[in-house]
């Protein structure tokens, strides 16, 4: 069975969920910013953490997808991440969370670099082009961050899996960690091709998570993408590869995981 996690959801039980009180943590703030790229107004929810007021620090900054499931039940459709609240409750809440808003009816062309022949989709370079030349621009303009590759982490689950990890590979300047919660790498073959001829920076950190019972691929394609990627040279400590026995595709797994993924991937 594939996974899209794009989750055909009714009108009517999506503006259900928008009469549940919201569960985002006091540190959690949203905005809006114009995509150009897109041609459409990116919501966006930030978390800073605790000691952001007091301090002058700068701050490793994480983006993620799929915003609207990170912070707030209110916003959650099939279920939060709890990001906040795990963040709140720990004494090194040393990060800068971004969680960008998924496009709704655009979120297979946003999260997949190459096409599907039955889905189509392959328009990620436009998504990521925003998030690389308009909304970390605006981030590091704002907030106190730390700007370089070492410090900036993306982030997500299924499509969103599948994304981050081509974001690392392909742009190394930019990202120099990935969390790869349930990667759709059987959405198109061509990402295994782009990885076999691309020079992997050996300094890039892969956290990769799955479980097994999630689709028949899952668990396989994750294990030879790591493989391709030890035989590219990336050190072995550079990549952290989970399989959990039972694990199904849903923000249930991912939200019980983050904990660990998060500790793992601030580790510099």
């Amino acid at each position: 069975m594939k996974f899209l996690h794009i989750l055909s959801i009714s009108i009517l039980a999506f503006s259900r969920l928008g009469h549940a009180q919201s569960t985002a943590s006091a540190q959690v703030a949203t905005f809006n910013i114009v995509s150009p790229q897109l041609s459409v107004k990116k919501n966006i929810w930030i978390y800073l953490p605790t000691d952001y007021s007091h301090s002058d620090k700068k701050y490793p900054v994480i983006y993620m997808h799929d915003g609207q499931n990170l912070f707030d039940a209110k916003t959650s459709y099939v279920g939060e991440w709890h990001v906040d609240e795990y963040l709140d409750s720990i004494s090194d809440n040393k990060s800068i969370i971004i969680g960008i808003e998924h496009g709704n009816e655009n979120r297979l062309n946003e999260l997949t670099p190459f096409p599907n022949e039955t889905y189509g989709g392959g328009k990620a370079e436009a998504y990521l082009n925003f998030i690389i030349n308009t909304l970390k621009p605006h981030i590091d303009l704002t907030y106190r961050t730390l700007k370089d590759a070492e410090h900036t982490t993306i982030f997500g689950s299924s499509l969103g899996g599948l994304l981050s990890f081509y974001a690392i590979i392909k742009y190394p300047d930019i990202f120099g960690n990935a969390g790869i919660f349930s990667a759709s790498f059987w959405f198109s073959n061509r990402i295994f091709d782009f990885v076999s001829q691309t020079d992997i920076s050996p300094n890039s950190r892969f956290y990769f998570m799955a479980g097994t019972n999630e689709s028949e691929e899952m668990v396989f394609d994750q294990e030879k993408m790591v493989e391709l990627l030890l035989k590219k040279g990336v050190p072995k400590a550079q990549i952290k590869n989970v399989i959990l026995e039972g694990g199904q595709h849903n923000e249930v797994l991912w939200q019980q995981n983050f904990p660990e993924a998060y500790q793992w991937l601030i580790e510099n």
